[in-house]
């Protein structure tokens, strides 16, 4: 049996899938969450989709034999599981109501930068290729609101901006949550069901209400985005948060703006405005120059 990997060099034959999982797959989420909202209100239907896929990661973990979450980790998935699933996630879905789906996920990608600067504030220094990422990603945003695509949707654009900075506060306390002795798989899982029990919650407090059987296009994009989006998406996104650095398990954010406004153009036809089309790989190029500049300053 060859010697256990330590957390600073995984191996690339993880890796690799996983990213292309972060990369690929939560590129496609954004038009499958369009479709969703086609028959289930916005945070009814992300809870569904996580209290359905925790479920399942609970008890795909309880049949491998995984040690299963301790008091502490479900105590701990509390603050991680909301912040996550209904302020980084559930703010997409309220949205995507009135936005295009490529331009949420040009303004989502601005969280690794997000990243960066809670990193700042607990006391790491930027660089000055970081603080330049920061401001083009920040001027992306401030570029695209100041176009057709969000301009009159101050509610859309509130929720949008919300989103990536509550995925990164989760992310950030989902990283010093106790881990064992609960496995990757079921503190994933617990997270799922912590975050799906918080949306419905709030959907229903502010007058969520399933009035008709969806049809089979929501009901197919929901699979989806339990199956894929979340089980095979979130599984690959805990593995690099935990043995990777957060620069690079965060680096999906650069790529799936690129997806996600190619998908919405081509498949739902969604109009594909100047605005959207210049600040798509600008959001791009500075979430790139913030990872870089940090996977760089790690090595050092």
């Amino acid at each position: 049996m060859p010697p256990p990997r330590s957390a600073a060099a995984p191996p690339v034959r993880a890796t690799v899938p996983a990213l292309a999982a972060v990369y690929l797959i939560w590129g496609s989420t954004y038009l499958a969450m369009r479709y969703a909202l086609e028959g289930f209100p916005p945070l009814l239907m992300a809870g569904v989709r996580f209290i359905a896929a925790g479920g399942a990661m609970l008890g795909w973990a309880a049949l491998r034999g995984d040690p299963l979450p301790d008091r502490r980790q479900w105590l701990a998935a509390l603050p991680v599981g909301p912040l996550l699933f209904v302020v980084g996630n559930g703010f997409i879905a309220l949205a995507e109501q009135s936005v295009g789906s490529g331009v949420a996920a040009v303004v989502v990608a601005t969280m690794p930068l997000w990243m960066g600067l809670l990193s700042a504030a607990a006391g790491e220094r930027p660089g000055r290729r970081e603080w330049l990422g920061v401001g083009l990603g920040f001027g992306a945003v401030a570029f695209l609101a100041s176009g057709d695509d969000l301009r009159g949707e101050p509610g859309a654009t509130l929720f949008l901006l919300c989103s990536p900075l509550g995925w990164a506060l989760g992310s950030a306390v989902a990283r010093r949550a106790p881990r064992r002795p609960g496995g990757l798989i079921a503190v994933a899982g617990v997270q799922m069901l912590a975050g799906g029990a918080a949306a419905i919650a709030v959907g229903l407090a502010i007058g969520e209400r399933m009035t008709a059987l969806p049809g089979a296009v929501p009901i197919l994009a929901v699979a989806y985005l339990v199956v894929f989006g979340s089980l095979v998406g979130f599984t690959a996104y805990s593995w690099l948060l935990a043995h990777t650095r957060p620069v690079l398990a965060t680096s999906y954010a650069f790529v799936n703006p690129i997806i996600a406004v190619a998908l919405g153009t081509v498949v739902a036809a969604e109009p594909l405005r100047w605005h959207t089309a210049i600040a798509a790989p600008m959001a791009a190029t500075a979430v790139a120059l913030a990872v870089t500049a940090r996977a760089g300053s790690s090595r050092s």
